[in-house]
């Protein structure tokens, strides 16, 4: 299933799309800033012209081993002719192309992989694709930055086992209840709150009661590298039965250290 998203370009919602990991930007929107009242017009105009069939061709050749090329030098022939009409809809489904999108519905459109969407948008107006290629540009920043952010929430979930087995192994006795032994965990977990954020997660949900999840959800990406890093030296001064208040000391220690280095922070302060 593909997953919408959208872009504001100025002062216009352009919607996109990513199929199969590929990112396909709406040209329905952005004919629009040429007439609002027939977008699907200016595309109608734009499919006319000979470079436009030669440009999608050669794009098609490069990028789709499925694509017809038969019927594409037909369209070529006769495109720029008076009488010469194509639809994305005609196009798509004689070559085969996969760099158009039809997509019907209430929120449908004529979709473009992004490199045909900004060649569009250069047809359209020159200083609307210089913005749209900014603002695209920074829809993939964020998309890297919220990709980079589940990759650490994974590794601090992956380390969390770590160090939820050294719990385990030597704070929790034999023969303890379920309820107990949670009990046990929690207070570990929150060991790991205190020295990184200051607060328990009891903290945090009562000074955040209209938050979901709980408080690493709302974790930087160098908050989560360096809860990972304390996993793993918690699980060590567990195992080397270091109690929990000097435990507790030094991770704090090691956060703001490992903070200092990351964010270049001096103003986080020690726990007394």
């Amino acid at each position: 299933m593909a997953k919408k998203t959208e872009i504001i370009v100025k002062g216009t919602s352009i919607r996109t799309i990513k199929k199969d990991g590929v990112d396909y930007i709406c040209i329905t929107d952005i004919a629009r800033q040429k007439n609002a009242v027939d977008p699907n017009g200016v595309i109608a105009n734009w499919l006319r012209n000979r470079n436009t069939i030669e440009y999608l061709g050669l794009w098609e050749t490069l990028h789709n081993p499925i694509f017809n090329p038969l019927e594409f030098e037909g369209f070529r022939r006769e495109s720029g002719l008076n009488a010469f009409t194509l639809s994305p809809t005609r196009w798509i489904d004689s070559t085969h192309a996969i760099g158009l999108l039809s997509q019907s519905g209430r929120y449908g459109g004529t979709y473009a992989h992004s490199d045909i969407a900004f060649k569009f948008a250069n047809w359209v107006s020159v200083e609307f694709e210089l913005y749209l290629v900014m603002e695209f540009q920074r829809l993939k920043a964020k998309e890297q930055e919220q990709i980079g952010w589940t990759a650490k929430r994974e590794l601090s979930k992956i380390n969390y086992r770590i160090h939820t087995d050294a719990i385990k192994s030597h704070l929790i006795p034999e023969e303890v209840t379920p309820a107990q032994a949670s009990i046990i965990y929690a207070e570990e977990a929150d060991v790991l709150n205190v020295a990184m954020f200051g607060m328990t997660a009891k903290q945090w949900r009562e000074n955040n009661p209209d938050l979901k999840g709980n408080i690493r959800d709302y974790a930087t990406v160098n908050e989560l590298i360096c809860l990972s890093n304390m996993e793993n030296i918690n699980a060590v001064l567990i195992n080397d039965n270091i109690p929990q208040g000097e435990r507790l000391i030094k991770l704090n220690k090691i956060a703001i250290q490992q903070m200092q280095v990351l964010e270049g922070d001096t103003n986080r302060k020690l726990i007394k």
